[in-house]
């Protein structure tokens, strides 16, 4: 497999996780364990976004994309549209402190509501 395909599966990925940080507790409505995968992953996302650290998977994808001799430039699917979308040229301090809370505040109204939904149903 070629390196650059392994980048592109890192991107797919790192998107996928960004994806499942956010909204993976909308899945906890429907199946409750899912809780024990989600939680531990949005609670890294969202400390990955407050602290300023970087997320593992971005010097990988470099890494992979130097390794395969890919110019930057050279530009498909995920190039074009997932990269844009994992790592936008706004990106700030103060925006990554936003989208922190911004995944902590909707997992937290998604959990509150899933409890609250499971509990009134067992009582």
């Amino acid at each position: 497999m070629s390196y650059r395909v392994l980048a592109d599966l890192v991107v797919v990925g790192h998107f996928a996780f960004a994806l499942f940080s956010v909204f993976g507790g909308l899945c906890v409505l429907k199946w409750w364990l899912v809780a024990w995968i989600h939680i531990p992953l949005a609670l890294w996302a969202a400390v990955v976004e407050l602290t300023g650290w970087p997320c593992p998977l971005t010097p990988l994808e470099h890494w992979l994309r130097n390794k395969s001799g890919m110019a930057f430039q050279d530009i498909g699917f995920v190039e074009g549209y997932l990269l844009p979308l994992l790592y936008p040229t706004a990106l700030t301090r103060r925006l990554q402190i936003v989208l922190g809370a911004v995944v902590l505040g909707i997992n937290g109204l998604i959990y509150w509501w899933a409890l609250r939904r499971h509990f009134r149903v067992k009582t």
